[in-house]
């Protein structure tokens, strides 16, 4: 099988890189592991940047203006070139969105509707009710079935094959029939979403959502890029972490202790409250939790019921039916338990603004990828927007790189690839160990959260390296994974533990390394930003006994940086 671009992952990213390429003229490919409107795409909920000056309080709004929040929400991190790039494509990408029928929420004079959000001058998030992420992803999956883009879901890539330094397609497992197939391609666009599940205890981040997607280039000598830096969303839903959107306090939401307080008035100016940035207000919340301010000593209260029950049901209906089915409480007459759980990586694998990474052929969009705009904190509603521009980006560029090659398969590469993961399968169903690979993800998720969480410091993060190299040894040692033949989810799932863990010693030896506090890493015993030493890009390169650090200088523009207060 050859295409002139694969594209692994079905997420908003992935589509629209496919629609790009497709509408460019080229022959596309499109790998999901799960059918696409399952992607994690779909679980974004408040809304998606842009400067369309909707709103009554926007009128100034520009994509200057929110090219200067995302830099500053960044804490200087981000690469501006970059994000003047995005914030500048953004209205255009929403119109488009709107002409595809994308159900956006409206104001009364028939425009877009856009509501507050964190770390923003202005309101410019445009939103569909509590389920853009939802509405997006459908949109785009009905552009990719008119244009007929191949798409083969319930495929999983586990390799990519490579020679002489240039990618020249991927192996997959077919998981319906069990066998491995080679796919041959002149570029292929990893958009895989984030890493999320190396958290499993406490993320937002759906099942699929793993480190694998990272690890497949890591290992194949294409550099990751600020791993350290992983984003608590403030309001995780006490029980399962299920998201409670940002935009539940963009129309208004207080948070609440146990003494019934709106407590962020302690932390920002009362003009900001509860609009602070991610990073800000998810150690605040913590910080309440830690000094015994919550309840039951886990959680806060996000309360909507000054909202009233016309508003709440309007523009926060999935979040009622969430919390209705899943903590018998509804918000209109309760308030939501919540706490900080582990929600975006800011990093990923390294790549410029065409989303091109170092080696040739390769190509990254969307949370896997690390372009940088969002730097060591991301602001709400920069990501839906990351994935459509940056994935329309890279399906154009590789469209145009590859129009005029030839359509010839790499045999010889393929088959060599494809028979390296026939025989790690081999190894994995007749391997003699002992050691349950479950529990070593479980042991590392809690080893990410007890030692890499919202709070870290140089005693623990050590541990916490030792302990990820000892579950390193141990995966060593799985027992045998069943033969199923069709639909071998241990396989999937065993693959998936492995980039887990070489996800994770990346984040933890970037955090131990990075001595300063920056947007989402925070230690306690380096408390301030120092951007002498530390304005700078942590990348990552694979070695077998572990990851080799090295730095680059961050891109600055026109906005130099300063200290960052709300």
């Amino acid at each position: 099988m050859f295409y002139d671009i694969v594209i692994v992952g079905g997420g908003l990213a992935g589509m629209r890189a496919a629609i790009a390429a497709h509408d460019a003229g080229v022959k596309v490919g499109l790998i999901s592991k799960i059918h696409p409107v399952r992607s994690h795409s779909g679980a974004a909920q408040g809304g998606v940047n842009a400067a369309l000056a909707n709103h009554p309080a926007a009128k100034d709004d520009t994509p200057e203006r929110h090219a200067y929040d995302t830099i500053k929400g960044s804490d200087f991190l981000a690469d501006q070139p970059a994000v003047e790039i995005m914030t500048s494509d953004a209205p255009g990408i929403i119109f488009e969105f709107e002409h595809w029928g994308c159900p956006f929420s409206r104001f009364e004079d028939g425009t877009i509707a856009q509501r507050p959000f964190g770390g923003a001058g202005y309101p410019r998030t445009c939103y569909g009710a509590d389920r853009t992420g939802l509405y997006m992803l459908h949109t785009l999956y009905e552009q990719v079935v008119k244009r007929k883009i191949d798409v083969h879901y319930e495929m999983f890539v586990t390799k990519l094959a490579v020679k002489g330094g240039r990618c020249a397609g991927v192996i997959a497992m077919n998981l319906h029939t069990g066998e491995f197939q080679a796919i041959g391609a002149n570029a292929v666009v990893f958009a895989t979403g984030g890493s999320g599940r190396i958290y499993s205890v406490n993320t937002t981040n759906a099942h699929a959502s793993t480190g694998l997607g990272v690890a497949i280039p890591y290992w194949a000598g294409v550099p990751l890029e600020d791993m350290e830096f992983i984003q608590f969303h403030p309001t995780g839903l006490e029980g399962s972490s299920i998201l409670m959107t940002e935009g539940c306090r963009g129309e208004g939401g207080y948070l609440i202790n146990n003494k019934g307080e709106r407590f962020m008035k302690n932390y920002v100016s009362e003009k900001i409250m509860e609009l602070a940035p991610r990073d800000i207000t998810a150690r605040s919340m913590q910080t309440e939790i830690n000094e015994g301010r919550g309840f039951e000593g886990r959680y806060l209260h996000l309360d909507l019921r000054h909202l009233g029950a016309q508003k709440i049901m309007e523009r926060l209906p999935g979040i009622r039916e969430i919390c209705m089915n899943f903590l018998s409480i509804d918000p209109i007459n309760d308030p939501i338990p919540v706490h900080p759980a582990m929600h975006y990586t800011m990093g990923g694998i390294e790549c410029d603004k065409d989303g091109l990474t170092r080696m040739d052929g390769l190509y990254a969009a969307g949370e896997c990828a690390c372009v940088s705009v969002h730097g060591s904190n991301r602001l709400g509603g920069n990501s839906l927007l990351d994935t459509v521009v940056f994935g329309r980006r890279c399906g154009n560029h590789a469209a145009n790189k590859v129009k005029n090659m030839s359509q010839t398969i790499d045999t010889d590469t393929l088959k060599s690839a494809q028979k390296a993961e026939e025989e790690r399968f081999k190894k994995l169903r007749t391997a003699a160990g002992k050691e349950n690979p479950y529990t070593i993800k479980n042991d590392l998720s809690n080893v990410m959260m007890d030692k890499y969480g919202i709070f870290r410091n140089e005693t623990d993060m050590k541990k916490g390296l030792e302990e990820i190299k000892a579950l390193k040894e141990k995966f060593k040692q799985v027992r045998g994974i069943p033969d199923t033949g069709k639909f071998n989810y241990d396989f999937l799932w065993v693959t998936e533990i492995e980039g887990n863990l070489d996800a994770a010693y990346c984040v933890a030896l970037g955090a131990l390394s990075r001595t300063e506090s920056r947007g989402s890493h925070f230690r306690r015993d380096y408390s301030k930003r120092v951007d002498e030493q530390w304005l700078k890009h942590t990348l990552f390169t694979y070695k077998p006994d572990g990851p080799e650090i090295s730095y680059k200088p961050v891109q600055l523009g026109k906005y130099q940086p300063e200290e960052r207060k709300y």
